[in-house]
């Protein structure tokens, strides 16, 4: 199965991690050699009910009796994709009450950049330096991160860039604005929380030129921060909303959300403003309302937090230099990227999933299903202690 992984599956890296999956449940992945690991990846944020999770597995079989695919988005009423519009309408605040249905966060960025320039008539859109929102061309023109971009140039035009948390930049968005998208927290720059009310500022200077605001919560989004969506800890409500990956319950699925009055513009001049055959998808619709359900109607949001006091009193260490983010969207950051890479795979080699970030090469991510217990957070950060007390002696 390996010589024919990378013979025949297109590989990201020259060299990834490849553990043989044989099977998944709670918190637990299984290889096919037998070896089991606790996984504090979460898919990368994507698994918020970890794996298997029963109320999202049993939607899933109850839709597969029903009916799969049967039209292009938008066109039939199932009842699946209503249900879930409907159930986000009611947990944001007005008028975030419309919502499209794609197939990946990605699709989400995209269909909100066409939304911002149909709505406002304007063509710049401003975005932030390391930010990532997607690999398609639209989202990786508003990638503020060049390496990963110039070998694929030209990219969208009219895409201009400030610093996160820098007040001074705010002057750069103008009435030639149509929109500025930023991640509510920052994913591959290190998990960066905005400070000194930066989404405030950023909220009334967009009002005061006409601009929208989109902020991406692909990664923050459902319940990871303690509240369903992280712009909720700040106080600020968004224009437009993209999100994904936790959204599914371990299925792809994103979505972007706006006022009717809106989201209205995409189905004329032109129609078909923005198209998807399998947005809505009523298997993943099933399994995202499953799991929309499940994390709305427990404590699990509230937990998050106290899970979050969990880590931050275990992760202490010489070589834990600090801790970033909130709730289960957290990162610890180590003096090297060598000593990150080795904590990664050393942890692995122990039975524990850990996972590097984007851009700053020196976090190592831990974004476990929000699921996870008070026994298995102890198990993985003794883990992780271990390990660092290994590599700390051999560098003595």
């Amino acid at each position: 199965m390996k010589k024919d992984f990378f013979t025949y599956q297109a590989q990201t890296t020259p060299h990834p991690l490849a553990i043989e999956i044989s099977h998944a449940e709670g918190c637990y992945i299984y290889s096919t050699n037998g070896s089991k690991y606790l996984d504090f990846i979460a898919g990368v944020s994507a698994c918020s009910l970890g794996h298997k999770h029963p109320r999202v597995v049993n939607a899933i079989k109850e839709q597969l009796d029903k009916y799969l695919h049967v039209m292009v988005y938008g066109e039939y009423i199932q009842k699946p994709a209503v249900e879930l519009a409907k159930l986000l309408a009611t947990h944001l605040p007005n008028p975030l009450e419309k919502t499209y249905l794609t197939n990946s966060g990605t699709e989400a960025i995209e269909g909100s950049l066409k939304l911002a320039r149909r709505v406002t008539g304007r063509s710049e859109i401003i975005a932030a330096r390391q930010a990532y929102h997607g690999n398609t061309m639209g989202s990786m023109s508003v990638m503020g991160y060049e390496e990963r971009k110039q070998a694929f140039r030209p990219l969208l035009p009219d895409v201009r860039f400030i610093e996160f948390n820098n007040d001074k930049d705010l002057k750069k968005i103008t009435e030639k604005t149509a929109a500025v998208i930023l991640e509510t927290i920052q994913g591959g720059a290190g998990f960066i929380e905005p400070k000194n009310d930066y989404l405030k500022k950023v909220r009334e200077q967009c009002d005061q030129v006409g601009a929208l605001l989109i902020l991406d919560e692909i990664q923050p989004g459902f319940g990871r921060t303690g509240k369903l969506f992280g712009f909720q800890n700040y106080n600020i409500t968004p224009d437009i909303i993209a999100m994904g990956k936790g959204m599914g319950g371990g299925l792809p699925i994103g979505a972007f959300t706006a006022s009717s009055a809106m989201m209205d513009q995409l189905q004329e001049h032109p129609k078909l403003g923005h198209i998807t055959t399998f947005g809505g998808n009523p298997v993943i619709a099933s399994a995202a309302l499953a799991t929309l359900q499940e994390i709305t109607e427990s404590d699990l949001m509230a937990e998050t937090i106290e899970k979050e006091k969990i880590f931050r009193s275990l992760l202490i260490h010489p070589l834990v230099k600090e801790i970033r983010g909130i709730g289960l969207m957290l990162a610890f950051i180590t003096p090297s990227s060598e000593i990150t890479n080795e904590i990664i795979l050393k942890c692995q080699h122990r039975g524990l999933l850990l996972f590097w970030l984007l851009f700053e090469p020196c976090a190592v991510r831990i974004t476990p299903p929000l699921t996870i217990s008070e026994k298995e957070i102890r198990e993985g950060c003794q883990i992780i202690i271990d390990v660092l007390n290994d590599i700390q002696n051999i560098k003595k």
